[in-house]
């Protein structure tokens, strides 16, 4: 089991050698209400690394409702620097520091917040830029904010990700893949014991049975259109072939093998916002040879790279349409 110290997941494992994820320290809702932080064009910039499906799917959002020009976006590298904690690093970018806030690692701008944070500094966290420090990093509200309060700063009829009418069955839904989906593949890839292993993979397996059920009848999650909860659904299936099937031991099926699952994940992929803030080979490079936070001691596996799978299918047509019988301009309602 990986040492207690400063930035290790440690405490993110439990007794029975299960995977438990740390809270968000910084979890102070955006708004326009006393003690929430303001809503403004340019105050903000929002750190993420490519690899991370937390992250991706604010990235996802940002760009889907028009927000690039209102919050900037730093990039950390998808490959773990060698440190004695758990960091990310700005190294992609000229003399390896973040051009807007001039750090080197994230955990700068975590303790620039909170001189005594000791946990993991996580992606995606959203930055003041004034004061340089962590200001939010609630990655499973993020996307909802960016969706309701920022409404100010949307491009001209952006789509509605999360519809007012829905909200209360979107929220249901996204717990459930939250813990059984999203989180689902780190509970079989960080378990420390085969009961806890297997416990998380039947878990896992079973609900990507009922989704892909679900997908058998409608062309999204909720219907005719994309909201919110397809953006946390997308953010795990497009790593889970390149990834999680072989890193994280979740190896009963690949997403290729389901087969509404399959046509869905292609039609989101080919869908602007989602397929062109896809990195692939950050994604390979990070869970196949960079350190990750179950074992920061250990190196990546052997330093060689795979060279599948073979993801040129992502393009192929689906006819996904076909289920709604909607035009394919019309998949983003309010657009």
């Amino acid at each position: 089991m990986t040492k207690n110290k400063q930035g290790s997941v440690a405490a993110e494992i439990k007794a029975d050698g299960s995977f438990k994820r740390q809270k968000n320290r910084f979890d102070t809702p955006f708004g326009f209400g006393e003690g929430e932080l303001p809503v403004e064009t340019g105050r903000y910039r929002l750190l993420w690394s490519a690899v991370c499906p937390w992250a991706h799917r604010s990235v996802i959002v940002r760009r889907i409702l028009g927000l690039e020009e209102v919050i900037s976006l730093g990039t950390a590298s998808p490959m773990r620097p060698k440190l004695p904690h758990v960091d990310w690093e700005f190294s992609l970018d000229e003399n390896g520091v973040d051009p807007v806030l001039g750090i080197r690692y994230m955990s700068e701008i975590y303790k620039n917040a909170d001189p005594d944070y000791s946990g993991r500094p996580t992606v995606p966290v959203m930055v003041d830029v004034k004061g340089e420090k962590a200001v939010n990093n609630d990655y499973f509200k993020l996307t909802n904010y960016l969706e309701t309060v920022w409404s100010p700063f949307h491009k001209e009829n952006a789509p509605e990700l999360y519809p007012e009418s829905l909200r209360e069955e979107i929220d249901a839904l996204n717990d459930v893949i939250f813990h059984d989906v999203n989180n689902g593949v780190y509970k079989c890839g960080f378990a420390q014991s085969q009961e806890a292993y297997e416990m998380a993979y039947d878990t896992l397996f079973a609900r990507l049975d009922e989704l892909d059920e679900r997908l058998s009848k409608k062309r999204f999650l909720f219907g005719d259109y994309i909201t919110d909860a397809d953006v946390r659904l997308y953010a795990t299936l497009i790593r889970f072939d390149a990834a999680y099937y072989a890193a994280f031991k979740t190896n009963r099926n690949r997403i290729v093998d389901f087969p509404n699952l399959w046509g869905y994940l292609r039609d989101l992929y080919q869908t602007p916002g989602f397929g062109d803030t896809t990195d692939f080979d950050a994604i390979k490079r990070h869970y196949h040879l960079s350190n990750h936070i179950a074992s920061n001691d250990q190196k990546g596996h052997n330093s060689i790279l795979p060279k599948g799978p073979d993801l040129s299918g992502l393009h192929s047509q689906h006819n996904r349409q076909e289920i709604s019988k909607k035009a394919e301009k019309f998949i983003l309602k309010g657009e």
